[in-house]
Formats: C-alpha cells, structure tokens, sequence
C-alpha cells in the first residue's frame, strides 16, 4: 500500500515564502500612508515658505521609503504594485516642488533612487503646485516670477508631452499630462489677464 501524500515540507516552505512576502507587502502599506501624509505635508509647507520644515518632512519620507524597500527588493510584484508606486510618486512630487520652488535644477530619477514612471507622474503633478504658486505671485503682484513660473510649466508639459509611449509602459502619463496641459492653459489666462490690468492701470496712471 503507498504512503499517504505528505505535504508538510511543501507547505513549510510555500509558508514560509508567503509569510516573507505579506511581512513586506504590509511594511509597505503602512509606510505608504505615512509616505503619502507626509510628502503632502512638505508640500503645504514649501507654498508656505517654510523650507526647513519642507526638508525634514521629505527626509523622514525618504527614510520611510528605503525601510519599505529593504524587504521589498526580494518581492518586486509588490514593488511595482500601484500603491508603492502611487506613494513614491508622492515624494518626487514633493522633492520636485521643492526644487522648482527654489529655482534649483531638478535632481534626476537616479539621484532620487526612483523609476522614471514614478518620477515623472510626480513631475507632471507639480504642475498644480506651481499653478498655486503663480496665483499666489499674481495676488502679490509678482508679475515677473509669475511668468518664470509659468516657463516652467510650459517646459515641463514639453517634456511629458514628448513622452509618448504606451500607458501600459507609463502606468497612466498621458492622462497626467493632459491635466498639466489644462493647467497650463488656465493659468496662461490668469497671467494674460493680470498683465494686461497692469498695462492700463499704468497707463491710467502716466495719463
């Protein structure tokens, strides 16, 4: 008579396996919300001028980012997952912000430990923040750093716009760059507007 099947060391083993990989997989998750809150955080701070605090709420977020990646380099279904992505693409948002608020040369995916998909859905993204960022120089009366800011915005939809590849490949650009188009086109009107008050309002004043 055969032995009965004996799974046991099979299912050692595949336990052991899944249990690594829903360790990494919930590390994750937890580190995506904290990631997320406090990416959305820095940014808050950078459209409030607070660059210290902006730096030590993405230095926090990039020592999240690396615990969560430690296990997760054993696991890369769950890397490449929507909701890791979605998080990271949240702190290059933040970090990007920072440096186009600041006027400083944006630091490239490599330099950020990111992929390109991630990087530039979070660049894309920065476009509103720099939208609220030229209404803000409007309502100052900024009229030069508006139109820098504005260039920037512009530039950087080329960029995204040039991109053109399969949204399977770029988990969903296209559709990022079209709300930066459509940002773009609102803010050109917020700006043309506002030069032109000032072109009357200072020829009202030479009359």
């Amino acid at each position: 008579m055969a032995e009965p099947l004996d799974l046991t060391s099979l299912e050692a083993a595949v336990r052991a396996d899944l249990d690594e990989k829903f360790a990494a997989r919930e590390l994750a998750l937890k580190n995506c919300r904290k990631i997320i809150q406090g990416s959305s955080k820095a940014i808050r701070a950078l459209h409030r001028d607070d660059v210290a605090s902006a730096d030590g709420l993405i230095a926090e977020v990039q020592a999240l980012i690396a615990e969560a990646e430690a296990p997760l380099s054993e696991h890369r279904d769950i890397y490449h997952a929507g909701f890791f992505y979605d998080a990271v693409k949240e702190y290059a948002e933040a970090v990007l912000t920072r440096a186009l608020v600041l006027r400083r040369p944006l630091p490239l995916p490599g330099d950020l430990g990111l992929h390109a998909v991630p990087y530039l859905k979070g660049l894309g993204e920065a476009v509103g923040e720099m939208r609220r960022r030229l209404l803000d120089q409007l309502r100052r009366g900024e009229l030069e750093e508006a139109e820098e800011t504005f260039a920037d915005m512009e530039t950087i939809h080329d960029l995204l716009a040039a991109l053109d590849y399969p949204d399977g490949m770029t988990s969903g650009l296209r559709r990022t760059t079209d709300v930066a188009r459509s940002l773009i086109e609102r803010s050109r009107a917020d700006l043309t507007t506002t030069i032109v008050q000032e072109r009357l309002r200072s020829q009202l004043d030479e009359a």
